[in-house]
C-alpha cells in the first residue's frame, strides 16, 4: 500500500516535470518576479550540474596518471552528481512554484549542503591524490 501510494505520488510529479502546464491549474498566479526568480534558480542548478559534467571529464581526459580505479571512481562520482544536480533542478522548480500558487511556504532541502560537502569532499581528495602523486 505505501509503496504504490509512493509510486503514484513519484508518478504525478514527473507529470509535472514533462508537462510544466499542469502546475497553473493550482492555486493563483504569483507575482511573476517570484516565478522568474524560481526559474533562475533552476537555470543556476542546470548549470551546476554541466559544471559538475564538465568537471567528470576534465577529470577523466587530464588526470591519466592517476590510478584507474581511483580516477574512474571520481569521473563517475562527478558524472552522477551533475545528472542528479539536473534532475534534482526540475524538482524543485515545480515544487516551488506549486508552493507559490498555493500561498505556501517554499520547500526545505538537504540536497545544497549534501552537494556541496559531497564536491568539498571530493576536492579535497582530489588536491591530496594529485600532490601524492607528484611527490611520489
Amino acid at each position: 500500500m505505501i509503496l504504490s501510494d509512493g509510486l503514484r505520488s513519484l508518478g504525478a510529479a514527473v507529470r509535472l516535470w514533462v508537462s510544466p502546464a499542469r502546475v497553473r491549474e493550482e492555486g493563483t498566479t504569483p507575482d511573476y518576479r517570484f516565478s522568474l526568480a524560481n526559474e533562475r534558480t533552476f537555470l543556476a542548478w542546470l548549470r551546476t550540474g554541466l559544471a559538475l559534467v564538465g568537471g567528470g571529464f576534465a577529470v577523466d581526459q587530464f588526470l591519466p596518471r592517476l590510478h584507474e580505479t581511483l580516477r574512474l571512481t571520481c569521473t563517475v562520482a562527478l558524472l552522477v552528481a551533475g545528472g542528479l544536480c539536473a534532475v534534482r533542478a526540475v524538482n524543485h522548480w515545480v515544487r516551488c512554484e506549486r508552493a507559490m500558487r498555493r500561498g505556501e511556504d517554499l520547500p526545505v532541502s538537504r540536497f545544497p549542503s549534501v552537494l556541496a560537502l559531497g564536491v568539498g569532499v571530493l576536492a579535497v581528495a582530489m588536491v591530496v591524490l594529485v600532490a601524492l602523486r607528484r611527490t611520489g
